[in-house]
């Protein structure tokens, strides 16, 4: 499973800076919009137990996961607007399974802020009713089309038409009042009808907000403040100096190590940004060990073994026999899978089996 996550962002706030910091990229900061295309960039996900784990079985290929970048360098409310490039770039967002939305907190005399001065919370109400915007345009055209099919629709079809209606009039009530999709308690039901939608304001959203270097001293008191307003389930905010971030990530892995340090920061800022993202989407990941090669694959929390195949191959899940299974942690304390054969700590289990983070998984299958 590819994660894809679009990048947003009003003007000005640096959501190219972002994408590179992100991605070890050096896309162009203008002119990628009006050209019709997102800046596109992958970049792998860092898991030290995929390191534990190559330095165990010695594989001769590692994989890690992966996740894809897109940076929607237009106003969301513009590409609701727009049928044309505008509307090839909603899909793009449309189709990501989490956002992110930048918003300015550097300060810079040379890149005016577009309202004339900084406010972060400003800028993210803001983009908060852009992207209302884009899913109520599309609740009340698809409102429309039911209304029109509601009287000329034959009795079997009227109820699913009328049961439609109904959850779609709650979502845009809850819309009108901003209050995004994500934070709606919906029945199952509900949840597949508005899967379809693939409404903006139900996917988890991640906001950044860009820094300049002078902050990075207030950046977790900024943190604390802004999650304490806005921070939910599937909505966080972390903090990211991405002109900063975007130098370390050209620099070789020792050297931004010890510029990072020099910095006073823990982490790497791309990192951090990908875990926050992996944890609002719901995601655990789990390792395969087939063909000398360890793979990390990330999947939704309460995913079933067979489905968890079908991520691999899809002929994994429809011949699906069985999957040995053991915890990282048992194969650690092991130092091999044949000595964990032999503890009893390898486990088979069926299709129901509900991975857990961190299982290794081998799958048996046959077609």
């Amino acid at each position: 499973m590819n994660i894809g996550i679009g990048i947003i962002g009003l003007e000005r706030s640096g959501r190219t800076t972002v994408f590179n910091a992100l991605t070890g990229g050096a896309a162009a900061e203008k002119g990628h919009a009006a050209a019709g295309a997102a800046h596109i960039g992958t970049a792998k996900v860092a898991d030290p137990r995929l390191e534990v784990l190559t330095r165990l079985l010695q594989p001769k290929r590692t994989v890690p996961a992966s996740v894809t970048y897109s940076d929607i360098s237009a106003s969301v409310k513009g590409l609701v607007k727009d049928k044309g490039i505008g509307g090839q770039l909603l899909n793009q967002l449309s189709s990501a399974d989490a956002i992110i939305n930048v918003v300015r907190a550097f300060k810079d005399d040379s890149i005016p802020h577009p309202e004339g001065g900084l406010d972060i919370e400003r800028d993210i109400a803001a983009m908060n009713l852009e992207l209302v915007f884009s899913d109520l345009a599309i609740l009340e055209r698809r409102l429309e089309r039911l209304q029109e099919s509601l009287k000329a629709a034959k009795p079997a079809e009227r109820q699913a038409h009328q049961k439609e209606q109904d959850i779609l009039a709650k979502l845009k009530a809850a819309l009108e009042k901003d209050s995004p999709v994500r934070e709606l308690a919906l029945t199952p039901d509900e949840s597949r009808i508005v899967s379809n939608f693939q409404f903006l304001t139900a996917k988890p959203l991640l906001v950044v907000v860009n820094t300049g270097e002078e902050q990075l001293g207030e950046a977790a008191a900024m943190e604390d403040r802004l999650n304490a307003r806005y921070g939910r389930a599937k909505c966080r905010v972390i903090s990211l100096c991405a002109k900063l971030e975007a130098e370390l990530a050209q620099l070789d892995p020792a050297e931004a190590r010890e510029m990072r340090e020099s910095y006073g920061l823990k982490e790497s800022g791309a990192d951090r940004a990908v875990a926050v993202s992996s944890a609002l989407m719901g995601l655990v990941s789990f390792f395969s060990t087939a063909s000398g090669e360890v793979r990390a694959w990330p999947i939704p929390a309460g995913m079933e073994a067979v489905k968890a195949a079908g991520k691999i191959h899809t002929d994994m899940e429809r011949g699906f026999i069985r999957a040995e299974v053991i915890a990282l942690a048992d194969l650690v304390r092991c130092g091999s899978m044949a000595e964990a054969r032999k503890k009893g700590l390898l486990r088979m289990e069926g299709k129901t089996y509900i991975v857990q983070d961190g299982d290794v998984i081998t799958f048996l299958f046959n077609v």
